[in-house]
């Protein structure tokens, strides 16, 4: 059984009445999200474009690769080349998945398909109203010593970052 509690733009939070594998029946509470789609842009010189973006729930500015909230129905490839321009202002001539990783299994079934991008062009940057942030440009390697230093916090970035990193690395 399922009681909703919220449904919003983003989430929808429910109260799920589940029989668990060893036979208890208990409440969950479940956050429902759409899902979304995550990009590392990679230019040619080994250069990651990354975001600082105001983020109210994290206290304030972040690091994060570009994503966005996937449309009803939509192909998380399309999402994340829609994002890659929208938020950084770059297209992509090739997209690689990198990995499809739950944000918080515990509460919510939210999946972010996160993926790395080549080929990078000039296209045009175009932000929503609720979208405050900056374009960062740095080496990969400096990105993945903002990980070690606690700089870069954000989940799907640290996922991207260093699928990325691992995969340059094995790729020598």
């Amino acid at each position: 059984m399922t009681r909703n509690i919220y449904s919003g733009r983003v989430i929808t939070l429910n109260v799920d009445t589940v029989r668990l594998p060893n036979g208890l029946t208990v409440d969950l509470e479940t956050i429902r999200h759409p899902g979304a789609a995550a990009v590392v842009p990679m230019k040619e010189d080994g250069t990651v474009v990354l975001i600082k973006q105001f983020r109210h729930a994290a206290g304030g500015f972040i690091y994060e690769i570009p994503a966005g909230k996937l449309d009803p129905g939509e192909d998380p490839l399309h999402c994340a080349a829609r994002e890659l321009e929208e938020e950084v202002g770059y297209r992509a001539s090739s997209f690689q998945l990198l990995s499809s990783i739950f944000t918080a299994p515990g509460f919510a079934d939210e999946v972010i398909h996160v993926y790395k991008a080549t080929g990078l062009t000039k296209g045009r940057q175009h932000l929503d109203r609720d979208e405050v942030l900056e374009v960062i440009e740095m080496p990969l390697e400096h990105a993945i010593r903002q990980i070690q230093d606690g700089t870069i916090r954000d989940g799907k970035t640290i996922v991207g970052l260093q699928a990325v990193y691992i995969g340059s690395i094995t790729n020598r």
